[in-house]
């Protein structure tokens, strides 16, 4: 079992008071660790103990079926353990992500915190200000660390304020997943790399039949940041952005912004050709893999659960000939100094689990795209990876594409919130592109005005 964490890829988290009114983070600049299994901070006697929180689960689930997540994670930090006898990482399972930071602000306020925990990257500017939390900025650009390494919307994700304060842990992004056989049927060629979103539009309406309930695509309009983040993409691929340069205006409302709402448009209200889930509860996923949806625009954390498609995976469309830029939903490690040497000895620890070696064995047995983009174009390793988790070598190949980062903000929540709503009642056939884009923009700009 893989992914179950995150299946549903709902990464809006409301903003914490407990933690924005805490004092400014404390910074730490001291010398990065070894970045190897064989250094030591914890010298002659007992060794540093850390705790590092996740929320993988347990190895062996409730099925009896093995989590390769967390059998990975476990197997890494063993590894670490037995070669580092001064320090001792304690691996903690407490919350699925989706309350880790609730969890997190719960433990912080009663001193609790850990010395490690996994959180969404849209915690990051909550997170910010927390006390102890450590500013990872120096430590980064330690040469051995190779922080250019990291896929580039991973590396402005974990950045707030011109601070990074997290380290990648997991990465995504969004391409087409297709029927093979409902393409067949339909004498339709696959999608290619040099697809068009005309291209995408005819072939869902191709594929669509009333009459069998079956339609070409399928998008989330639950108004949340599912529905979002699958139009930032397709905004970023017309040209447009989220905000101004500055993050102090909205900027989707621009020409580009409409021309991909208007793209959901033409489809759902115009063409009937997109399944619409509103309630968002997996029923898109049970359509798909019983033949009644031909695509979808989703993640690799979701080809588990269509055991009954015969599947391919290509790059989204563009406008054009525009990029084919994607969005990723980056999960980081962030790291807090509890004194007693203990940040030294987890950033030796972190340095090593997110070095080249450790993320590779991490996504051969996880199944994890890799965060660093030397170990995804390192030769043989895409092969390998398909060959092992079928279909998910495009995705690793997508990689490059991920080339942006969604605003971090304090406030992006409401933004999503705000943006997420516009597009849903277009895609109803509520609203028009340009004024609904309008209409959200105005309340963007208030919030924005407001801190």
């Amino acid at each position: 079992m893989r992914r179950t964490h995150r299946a549903k890829r709902k990464l809006v988290v409301p903003a914490v008071a407990a933690i924005a009114l805490i004092a400014v983070a404390c910074t730490s600049g001291s010398d990065s660790g070894s970045t190897s299994a064989s250094g030591s901070a914890g010298g002659s006697g007992a060794p540093i103990e850390l705790t590092m929180w996740h929320g993988y689960g347990d190895v062996i689930d409730n099925q009896g079926q093995t989590n390769y997540e967390a059998k990975s994670l476990t197997d890494l930090v063993n590894e670490f353990n037995d070669a580092n006898p001064g320090i001792h990482v304690n691996l903690v399972y407490t919350a699925v992500n989706d309350h880790a930071l609730e969890k997190l602000t719960v433990g912080m306020q009663g001193g609790q915190q850990p010395d490690i925990a996994y959180q969404y990257g849209t915690s990051i500017p909550q997170l910010s200000t927390a006390p102890s939390i450590m500013d990872l900025t120096d430590r980064v650009q330690d040469p051995s660390f190779k922080w250019d390494d990291f896929v580039q919307g991973a590396r402005d994700a974990a950045t707030f304020d011109g601070h990074v304060y997290g380290i990648p842990a997991l990465i995504d992004n969004l391409a087409i997943v297709y029927n093979k056989d409902m393409f067949a049927s339909a004498g339709i060629d696959p999608p290619t790399a040099d697809w068009t979103w005309d291209d995408f539009r005819a072939a869902a309406q191709t594929l669509t039949d009333p009459s069998k309930q079956q339609w070409g695509w399928a998008f989330p309009t639950d108004a949340t940041e599912d529905t979002v983040w699958h139009y930032d993409a397709m905004l970023w691929e017309a040209g447009g952005d989220i905000l101004n340069a500055d993050n102090t205006q909205a900027a989707f409302n621009s020409p580009a912004g409409v021309e991909a709402l208007t793209a959901l448009q033409q489809m759902a209200v115009t063409d009937k050709s997109v399944y619409l889930d509103q309630q968002n509860t997996g029923k898109t996923d049970q359509l798909f893999n019983s033949g009644n949806i031909g695509m979808l625009v989703t993640g690799p954390w979701a080809l588990s659960a269509y055991p009954d498609v015969d599947y391919g995976v290509q790059v989204m469309p563009t406008f054009g000939n525009g990029p084919h830029t994607t969005i990723a939903g980056p999960d980081m490690w962030v790291m807090f100094d509890n004194g007693d040497g203990r940040a030294d000895a987890a950033w030796q620890f972190m340095s090593w689990l997110t070095a080249a070696q450790q993320v590779k064995a991490d996504s051969m047995e996880a199944g994890h795209l890799p965060t660093r983009t030397s170990v995804g174009q390192a030769p043989g390793f895409q092969e390998a990876f398909d060959k092992k988790f079928p279909g998910e070598g495009l995705f690793v190949q997508n990689l490059e594409n991920v080339t942006k980062a969604r605003p971090v903000l304090p406030t992006y929540d409401e933004i999503s919130r705000i943006m997420g709503e516009a597009i849903v009642t277009v895609m109803l056939g509520q609203a028009e592109p340009q004024q609904a884009l309008d209409d959200a923009a105005t309340k963007v700009n208030a919030v924005l005005a407001g801190g």
